[in-house]
C-alpha cells in the first residue's frame, strides 16, 4: 500500500514539475512572427523594428534621435547616432535633457543592453521609442551604412 501511494505521489509530482516547466518556458519565449512590434509595444512600451523598418523610420521621421547605448560606439555606429552607454550611466544622465515628445531609435551590440536602454526611456515617460532588432550586427548584415 505504501509503495503504491509513493508511486502515485511521484507520478503526480513529476506531472506538476512538467506543467510548471512548460509554463516557465512558454513565458520566456519570444514572438518570432512578423508581428513582434505589436507584442513588444504591449509588453514593454517600446517597439521592436527590424533593420528594414528602422531604415524606413530614419528616412521618414524628421528629427529622429538614434541612440547607441553600447560602449563600442567608436568601432562603428549608425549614421547620426549619439552615444549614451547604459553601462557607465551616460543614458541615465542624458534622459533629463531629452525631449519626451521626440522619436528615438535605440540599439546596441547586445540585446539585453539595448532592451535596458529602450526600457529606461519608456520608464521615464518617453512614448515614441523603437529598438533595433538584431542591433548593430543586423544593421550591418542588411548592408546599411555605418560611421566610424
Amino acid at each position: 500500500m505504501v509503495i503504491i501511494i509513493t508511486m502515485k505521489f511521484r507520478t503526480i509530482l513529476a506531472i506538476l514539475i512538467l506543467i510548471c516547466g512548460i509554463i516557465v518556458i512558454s513565458g520566456c519565449t519570444t514572438n518570432t512572427g512578423n508581428n513582434t512590434t505589436t507584442n513588444n509595444t504591449m509588453d514593454s512600451g517600446y517597439q521592436d523594428v527590424n533593420p528594414v523598418e528602422a531604415k524606413e523610420l530614419i528616412d521618414t521621421t524628421p528629427g529622429i534621435i538614434i541612440i547607441d547605448v553600447s560602449p563600442k560606439f567608436d568601432e562603428g555606429h549608425l549614421p547620426g547616432a549619439i552615444n549614451y552607454p547604459v553601462s557607465d550611466g551616460s543614458l541615465d544622465k542624458a534622459i533629463p535633457t531629452l525631449n519626451k515628445n521626440d522619436t528615438y531609435l535605440v540599439y546596441c551590440h547586445v540585446d539585453s543592453v539595448a532592451i535596458a536602454g529602450a526600457q529606461k526611456l519608456v520608464d521615464e515617460g518617453f512614448t515614441r521609442v523603437y529598438r533595433l532588432e538584431g542591433n548593430y550586427k543586423a544593421w550591418v548584415d542588411a548592408g546599411y551604412p555605418i560611421e566610424k
